[in-house]
């Protein structure tokens, strides 16, 4: 009896391991330019990076550079440059709309790249 009891434990540990993996998340991490100048900044732009499918985002305002942990299943990256642009911040390879960038508080108008990354965002889309 003490036997089939130890099997049956067994089994159950067993059964509740392959159901997690199961559930198992396929995180992936990347980095890209966003640029922005402040805390107010950093405070948009992680808060509009901060949606389904990703698991974290921090904005470092001394290199401009945005850290993400997502769930590529969930959201594309294009999405993620997309999200940031949304609310102002131009991307690597996403522009944000003049009249969204003009909104920003005076602080938060960084000097924006020379060359605009709407071709770039076009071939991404395209890609995906």
């Amino acid at each position: 009896m003490k036997n089939l009891m130890i099997i049956a434990v067994f089994a159950l540990v067993q059964m509740a391991g392959i159901a997690q993996s199961d559930k198992a998340v396929k995180s992936e991490t990347i980095e890209f330019k966003v640029y922005g100048n402040c805390g107010m900044c950093k405070s948009r732009i992680e808060k509009a990076l901060n949606v389904d499918g990703v698991e974290s985002a921090k904005w470092d305002k001394d290199t401009k550079i945005a850290t993400v942990v997502y769930d590529s299943e969930k959201i594309s990256e294009v999405k993620l440059h997309q999200l940031a642009a949304e609310v102002g911040h131009d991307t690597e390879m996403v522009a944000a709309k003049d009249e969204t960038y003009s909104k920003l508080h005076g602080c938060c108008k960084y000097e924006r790249p020379e060359t605009k990354t709407d071709d770039k965002q076009k071939q991404m889309d395209h890609k995906h």
